[in-house]
């Protein structure tokens, strides 16, 4: 149902899924192995990480706006001036009160040095910049298991940790509390991983979730049958 949201997540193909560069489309593709002898991803792959700091001090975004590369605002749309750069690849939403949020980041290294960079950025034009309090908000990281998942009954099984509404969006959104991150299931056999405040966590939840995904497997003959779906 496009336009409709479930828990946040929207159900458009979206080309670029919580910042992993995958699109909605993408998740849902199964490829058939042979043999169904690829083993599971050892290590979900770092997709984006969300990261906030303070400049502390108050900033005119259309003065920045005026003055810096790559950046836009526009007040009527967004109460943010967005500033990107090219190495790290990597986008930031600067608030007038001195607030920073860096996006796109591939590793937790990155995050801080594109963040900093933004901060000189804006320093050089002038302002009392003081980066400060710097601090991971969100990890997003992907992996595939490589077999079919049958999400009915996965669901099902794990009624108090699961929401699934294929109607409204396509994946089972299973809530880990221990540690507490978000795990976007699909039939296809990839998952996305979000929340995170360390990678350790990132590494943690799946390794708690991946016993639970082998349980409900589609067996070969029902991926064919099926198509993938």
């Amino acid at each position: 149902v496009q336009g409709k949201q479930f828990n946040g997540f929207q159900a458009v193909d979206q080309k670029d899924f919580l910042g992993t560069g995958i699109g909605v489309s993408d998740l849902m593709k199964h490829q058939t192995v042979e043999g169904g002898k690829t083993p599971p991803d050892k290590t979900p792959t770092l997709q984006n990480i969300v990261s906030t700091a303070d400049l502390k001090c108050k900033l005119d975004l259309k003065t920045i706006a005026l003055n810096a590369r790559n950046t836009e605002y526009n007040p009527k749309r967004f109460a943010a001036a967005i500033m990107k750069i090219r190495n790290p690849k990597t986008t930031a939403l600067i608030f007038s009160s001195g607030k920073m949020v860096c996006t796109g980041a591939k590793s937790e290294e990155d995050s801080k040095k594109a963040a900093k960079k933004f901060a000189k950025t804006i320093k050089n034009m002038g302002f009392d910049v003081r980066f400060t309090d710097f601090k991971v908000q969100n990890i997003v990281a992907s992996a595939d298991v490589h077999f079919a998942i049958r999400l009915e009954s996965l669901n099902h099984k794990h009624a108090d940790f699961c929401q699934y509404e294929p109607e409204i969006f396509p994946g089972l959104i299973y809530r880990i509390y221990q540690p507490k991150v978000v795990v976007l299931i699909f039939v296809s056999g990839k998952i996305v991983l979000t929340g995170a405040k360390t990678i350790d966590q990132i590494q943690e939840a799946y390794t708690n979730i991946l016993p639970a995904l082998q349980m409900h497997k589609k067996d070969d003959a029902n991926v064919i049958k099926s198509g993938g779906k």
